[in-house]
């Protein structure tokens, strides 16, 4: 039986697994399958339940989804409301289609690892983005931040903080759902998921502008993921996107991602070794 989920245990979990990932994943890389944050929630799901069925279909359409459309959602319905099962996927605007599916792909093939039985769960890679749950999230405004990075600080130079200034204004004032901007050596691009309406996602993006540019200040880049929506600069101009800069993102991301399974795999092997001391030493007290 699935235990009740409250909201506050996503977010203490989800929050352990971005602080922990964000020390080592740099801003704006080109490779796609680079790791950048994932949550899980506390509560499981019984092994070969209805639920797990449904969750395997609900992945498996993304997947599949992925090799034609860059968005969708899906919500697999069950014989009773606690096996009904939510989920979606976004790629980044610019990707192509064998990138995007690709990119959905390791996407879900990482979050079965991270997430392994647990009835909520979201990975955020560098070119897409997939989260699953028991309690419907489609169509919901959020605009908790998830993963709030800056740069090192370059000091306060006029010219290129106003071209960062304008370059995010710029994209605060452009409609869609994926917005790049540039002038110089400055880049910037922002991107809704895509269950918002227009109006929610110019609102979340304006959030996520508003607060780039307040808490980054004079960072040389900065990263503002908000639950829905995401906002990103660089002033690293062309040499931010070269293929060295993305070799040691994707290796540090893979890195992040294997340590954090190691540790999950750690935990779990120390539960069953105390599980098993207790059972030896319970019965011998008989």
């Amino acid at each position: 039986m699935m235990g009740r989920r409250t909201r506050s245990s996503l977010l203490l979990t989800f929050t352990f697994i971005v602080s922990f990932s964000s020390l080592t994943c740099p801003s704006f890389s080109d490779s796609t399958d680079a790791f950048v944050f994932g949550g899980c929630t506390q509560q499981k799901y019984v092994h070969d339940s209805p639920f797990e069925s449904n969750l395997n279909s609900l992945l498996t359409s993304l997947v599949n989804s992925a090799t034609y459309s860059s968005y969708n959602k899906y919500t697999i319905m069950g014989s009773s409301p606690q096996d009904v099962v939510y989920g979606l996927y976004q790629c980044r605007g610019d990707l192509s289609m064998p990138d995007c599916a690709t990119c959905v792909a390791r996407a879900v093939s990482q979050l079965s690892v991270l997430c392994a039985q647990t009835c909520g769960g979201a990975l955020q890679l560098q070119g897409c983005y997939v989260k699953y749950d028991n309690t419907t999230f489609l169509g919901v405004e959020d605009k908790t931040v998830v993963l709030k990075k800056c740069g090192p600080s370059v000091g306060y130079k006029t010219d290129a903080m106003n071209l960062r200034d304008a370059v995010l204004g710029g994209m605060a004032r452009t409609g869609g759902a994926y917005r790049v901007g540039g002038s110089g050596d400055v880049q910037g691009v922002a991107q809704c998921v895509g269950d918002l309406s227009a109006g929610e996602c110019q609102d979340c993006l304006s959030e996520a502008i508003m607060r780039l540019r307040s808490d980054c200040g004079t960072a040389d880049y900065g990263d503002m993921f908000l639950a829905k929506c995401y906002a990103r600069y660089t002033t690293g101009g062309p040499r931010a996107y070269t293929k060295s800069h993305s070799d040691k993102s994707t290796n540090d991301g893979e890195k992040t991602f294997a340590i954090i399974i190691g540790l999950l795999a750690g935990v779990t092997l120390l539960i069953i070794f105390l599980i098993f001391l207790r059972k030896v030493f319970g019965g011998n007290g008989k």
